[in-house]
């Protein structure tokens, strides 16, 4: 005997059929009968519905069928197209393999369509309404196309792996929960492009891979006070072109790479207080662009980043404080000043002890590097030479002892005046001819004014010199030969014009001040002037003289010794 079964049973679930869903609304019955064209089924005029319309209303669940083909409803080879509908509930395809195009543009949907896990060709929503997509780790062999839809919640596709494009041109979309754009992980053999796109939320493209470009090329991303584009450790074969964007919040891009530019022409970057754009450790192949009045408000911070050019313009840069360079690497300078009062302008807009340091070099040595590889070869020396006068004013900051830091003051004021930090060591040169154009006046003044004399004992005890320095018409007594000899001066003529007239003296060297100078200056060279003639302190101007010449030669073996420390590099800051 058969057993009843209990009346309370629970019912099992069963999986709706094409019958459940009768009767169709007249928008539904034009999808069926329409399921095999293979052409668009426009739902009225086919533009967005802006209130329910029941000429327009589609139940999602009947839409899944239908996409999956179950039933006997089966699609045409090129997908499910619909345009113009209203659709009502969950398009849940979580899971699902749809072998097919899904095109369900210029829709409005009321719920937030389920794709997670799934697997398909390509997804147009372009023009629709959501409020929000949820396509965690979707697998799409072609694109993800969303241009000009109106999105009111996250759209989330963290992991997913596109085959084509991710397309947002032109998209509104407002994430409730603060992130936008959630596609962490994502892979895609194309691009993710947003241009034009008004972006209220942030947007996460962290560790993201790429072969085309993220483009957001005249967006509008709003997410004040927070991260508006993540972009860690991101890896595209393309661009980052943020091309005329208008970006409030930071753009951190840290550790990511590029195989084309990052091009912020015209771009509008905005985070005050904060990061307006990290590129920090990043990898940029082609160039960084910063002109046609870009603007950044905040901190632009290329801490170790690598890229092969910039190209900018002194009107973009960051104000002063807002700027990070230590350890950026770039090739050259496609455009922009190439001057070096203009990079060093540039330069001073870092600000270490903000970053608690005192100074950084590597950034002025680079800059250096690349001016002088583009042949500016007085630029990039005037870049090292402040490179060493800030770099030296750090070190004295950095000493406590009054003492030592007063020597260190005036060390490297010395080598700033005379070598210019050894950095241009032929300084020493012209302050050597100075020295001796001096020298040279100093002792032909002397000589006319007679405090020269020869610098011989012999010439110094004979008569004609000891004679000369009384008038003719005086005498003196010479003990060394017990006689009473004659003056030989003229009335108001020195010593050494006196001497100079003497027969005696046509075989003594004839003095050059010119000679005489360069005697003294330079301590390696014996001219032989030294030999015969030095300052007479007794006469008029000796004692100044006499003094001039040790200054001068002191001043010759110090600038002799710092021209040498100079060529060798021995006084540059390593």
């Amino acid at each position: 005997m058969n057993e009843k079964a209990p009346e309370n049973a629970s019912a099992v679930p069963v999986a709706p059929t094409a019958a459940s869903f009768h009767p169709l609304s007249a928008a539904e019955a034009k999808v069926v009968a329409h399921l095999q064209l293979g052409d668009f089924d426009r739902l009225g005029d086919g533009l967005r519905p802006e209130r329910e319309d029941p000429e327009r209303i589609v139940r999602a669940d009947l839409l899944r069928l239908l996409i999956l083909g179950k039933d006997g409803l089966r699609l045409h080879e090129k997908g499910l197209r619909l345009s113009g509908a209203w659709i009502t509930g969950i398009l849940d395809l979580e899971g699902c393999r749809i072998p097919r195009d899904i095109g369900l543009k210029d829709c409005h949907f009321e719920a937030s369509p389920v794709l997670r896990s799934a697997i398909i060709d390509n997804l147009f929503l372009d023009g629709s309404a959501l409020p929000g997509l949820q396509a965690e780790r979707l697998e799409a062999r072609g694109c993800l196309s969303l241009r000009s839809a109106t999105i009111t919640g996250e759209i989330r596709i963290p992991g997913a792996r596109i085959g084509g494009n991710i397309e947002a041109d032109g998209a509104s979309i407002s994430g409730s929960s603060g992130i936008a754009l959630d596609a962490g992980g994502l892979e895609t053999r194309g691009g993710i492009l947003l241009r034009g796109a008004n972006v209220r939320g942030g947007i996460n493209l962290s560790a993201a891979r790429l072969d085309g470009d993220v483009n957001a090329m005249g967006a509008n991303i709003e997410r004040p006070g927070e991260i508006a584009l993540n972009g860690d450790g991101i890896v595209a074969g393309g661009d980052l072109a943020l091309r005329g964007a208008t970006i409030i919040g930071e753009v951190r891009v840290l550790g990511a790479r590029f195989g084309g530019d990052v091009d912020c022409t015209a771009t509008s970057l905005s985070q005050p207080g904060g990061y307006a754009l990290s590129l920090n450790r990043t990898t940029i192949a082609g160039a960084f662009f910063l002109r046609q009045n870009a603007s950044v408000v905040g901190t632009l911070d290329l801490t170790a980043t690598t890229m092969g050019a910039i190209d900018d313009e002194q009107a973009s840069w960051p104000q002063r404080g807002d700027l990070l360079l230590n350890r950026c690497q770039y090739g050259a300078f496609i455009g922009g000043p190439v001057d070096a009062a203009s990079r060093l302008d540039w330069l001073s807009r870092q600000t270490p002890d903000r970053w608690k340091a005192d100074f950084w070099p590597q950034p002025y040595e680079q800059l250096s590097m690349v001016l002088r590889e583009m042949g500016h070869d007085e630029e990039a020396r005037a870049v090292l030479i402040t490179k060493e006068r800030l770099q030296r004013r750090a070190r004295r900051a950095r000493t406590r002892s009054p003492v030592l830091r007063a020597m260190l003051a005036t060390i490297d004021a010395i080598l700033a005046g005379t070598l210019r930090y050894g950095r241009q060591p032929l300084l020493a040169l012209v302050w050597l001819t100075l020295f001796w154009a001096i020298g040279t006046g100093v002792f032909a003044v002397a000589f006319q004014n007679g405090a020269m004399k020869p610098n011989s004992p012999v010439i110094l005890r004979s008569p004609e010199w000891t004679m000369c320095d009384i008038e003719r018409s005086e005498s003196r007594y010479m003990p060394s030969s017990a006689q009473v000899l004659a003056g030989r001066a003229d009335a108001g003529e020195n010593q050494l014009s006196c001497f100079r007239k003497q027969p005696e003296a046509a075989s003594y060297p004839e003095f050059n001040p010119t000679m005489y100078s360069l005697d003294v200056l330079l301590p390696v060279l014996s001219i032989g002037q030294k030999e015969f003639w030095r300052a007479n302190s007794l006469k008029p101007t000796g004692t100044f003289t006499l003094r001039y010449y040790f200054f001068q030669s002191v001043i010759g073996w110090a600038l002799s010794l710092l021209a040498v420390a100079g060529f060798s590099g021995l006084v540059k800051s390593k």
